[in-house]
């Protein structure tokens, strides 16, 4: 039997019963509920997120690393090389850090071993969110996103929250950055959010033929965000500062490339680009669910979010700002999945950096991407299959 939550987000789309989580529970119970996994988060990172000294703080995000059990070793190579250059605070693997073709547990294990151990290792905080292809090894493993927060949370140096009975997803986590500055001061914050995996088959009788078929933020996980993010500001005093973390683009990417909702010409582009500040490639659609979540008018509204940062679309990389809220992508960062087309294929593999300084009750962010091209990275257009890193006695009992 797989490993897995009382009810699960995959069981619910399944059963076709959309929005029964976001009605599972009262929103006050939903509430409560989320106020202990925020505060078991928060504890669990406390002991090594705040900003350093010189009010800087580093955060590395990797995206799709994708790969079973036989991780391609470059991948691994990448993530070593931008933790010795970068020397961050903390990573987010931001979805998809598996894929199909684990199929034992043991694979399972060794697959998601093979990426985050040159954190452990290193001794770097890190967490990750959850993408659509995370479960596709479970009917051979049996081992589903639940049974994957399991392995994650065994690990010495990982902060992932607990899953929130009541809330859509797996780990959906609030961790908090101290001040350098003031002691007991949370001078910064990041949402992690899981993003589902796929839209149901049918909703209401009627099939999404010629609409995205990916997943969704749902309506609870948006109030979730709302409701904590008043609590903390409650806590703080102030409206903290934030980035968010999530597989699947919203919305809003497409329409801050293309400069409008029913726009696509190179005319429309160059007005987004313009206006919006963007940098960086789109090699390909952005891929949103079939309907608009609403939390990117949450996080206006609440007006402490400053980024949203997603995956997914692995050949995408750029970078803008819409209306005030960076919106932008890492590319992707596992050699095993696809690229970009023919001997270009592993042009954009890489990683973005986030850098934070504390400047009295604002925190400055500036972001890049570091590329495996500039780090001596063998970019051949092929597959290097590496053997499974061994794991500690810890994941072996686990």
């Amino acid at each position: 039997m797989p490993d897995r939550l009382p009810i699960s987000r995959r069981t619910v789309l399944t059963a076709g019963a959309l929005g029964a989580l976001g009605s599972a529970l009262p929103l006050g119970t939903a509430a409560a509920a989320a106020d202990t996994t925020v505060a078991a988060s928060t504890a669990k990172a406390a002991r090594g997120l705040r900003f350093r000294a010189d009010g800087t703080f580093t955060v590395v995000q990797f995206n799709d690393t994708q790969d079973d059990e036989q991780t391609d070793r470059r991948t691994v190579e990448l993530i070593e090389k931008v933790l010795d250059q970068e020397q961050p605070d903390l990573v987010v693997i931001n979805g998809d850090v598996i894929t199909g073709g684990c199929e034992t547990r043991l694979a399972v294990k060794q697959a998601i071993n093979n990426v985050v151990w040159p954190m452990e290792s290193r001794g770097i905080p890190w967490a990750v969110t959850y993408g659509n292809h995370d479960e596709d090894s479970l009917p051979q493993s049996g081992v589903d996103e639940a049974g994957m927060l399991k392995i994650y949370r065994s690990y010495e140096y990982n902060v992932n929250a607990e899953s929130t009975r009541g809330v859509t997803g797996t780990s959906n986590t609030l961790l908090t950055i101290g001040s350098s500055a003031k002691k007991n001061r949370e001078a910064f914050a990041l949402w992690l959010l899981d993003s589902g995996r796929y839209a149901p088959d049918a909703l209401a009788g009627q099939d999404f033929a010629g609409y995205p078929t990916w997943d969704w933020v749902r309506m609870d996980q948006v109030a979730w965000y709302r409701e904590q993010s008043q609590r903390l500001e409650q806590r703080a005093g102030r409206k903290v500062p934030a980035l968010m973390f999530l597989h699947i683009a919203l919305w809003e990417h497409r329409f801050m490339w293309w400069g409008g909702v029913d726009t696509r010409t190179e005319a429309d582009a160059a007005r987004g680009r313009a206006r919006h500040g963007i940098v960086g490639e789109r090699n390909e659609d952005e891929c949103p669910g079939p309907f608009n979540s609403g939390m990117f008018n949450a996080i206006v509204e609440r007006g402490d979010v400053k980024g949203v940062f997603v995956g997914h679309d692995h050949v995408n990389d750029y970078m803008g700002d819409y209306y005030g809220v960076l919106l932008g992508y890492a590319p992707g960062t596992g050699f095993g999945a696809y690229g970009l087309d023919g001997a270009e294929r592993n042009r954009l593999r890489g990683g973005r950096v986030f850098e934070l300084t504390e400047s009295g009750d604002q925190v400055r962010i500036a972001s890049r991407v570091v590329y495996a091209k500039d780090l001596g990275i063998d970019l051949t257009a092929d597959d290097q299959p590496m053997e499974p890193l061994p794991l500690a006695p810890r994941q072996q009992r686990v």
